[in-house]
């Protein structure tokens, strides 16, 4: 059986926030349920998903920005060099069959909007939340983000 991918997006920022934290949970719980690890490789959400999911033993993907895949945080099963900086978005997004965004920032809107314009299933937690639009699902823990995101409706 082929493993589910779940993009875990986010801001780069403070490792030690809550933001992160939680994105640590995230991925913890989506390896513990067998699935890949998507990030776009870097730091903040992106490190805190792929170490948790590391730390359950389980495969994190790195779909790197610029040219260098020692650039990839060092959480990361696989590292992928794009060159394409911001563009690699689409790439974190069209790779997984759902997307957990963490937090917000720019980026992490971007990757939202992507994911709900192109019909990946999108979960919202302690970030943007856009009911009007039509986007992503809110949830309130780490745990009901998973849930939401490996659910089939």
């Amino acid at each position: 059986m082929n493993p589910t991918y779940v993009a875990v997006v986010g801001p780069s920022g403070d490792p030690e926030s809550p933001v992160a934290q939680a994105a640590e949970e995230v991925g913890r719980l989506l390896a513990e349920a067998g699935c890949v690890v998507v990030t776009g490789g870097g730091t903040g959400v992106m490190a805190a998903a792929s170490r948790g999911a590391a730390g359950a033993g389980g495969t994190t993907l790195g779909i790197l920005p610029g040219n260098d895949r020692a650039e990839g945080n060092p959480h990361l099963t696989l590292a992928i060099p794009t060159g394409l900086g911001e563009v690699r978005n689409a790439l974190v997004v069209r790779a997984a069959d759902a997307v957990v965004a963490v937090g917000g920032s720019w980026g992490t809107l971007s990757e939202i909007a992507l994911a709900c314009r192109t019909g990946v299933r999108c979960v919202s937690l302690l970030g943007w939340d856009l009911p009007e639009t039509g986007g992503p699902v809110v949830a309130d823990s780490p745990a009901a983000a998973v849930r939401a995101a490996l659910s089939s409706g």
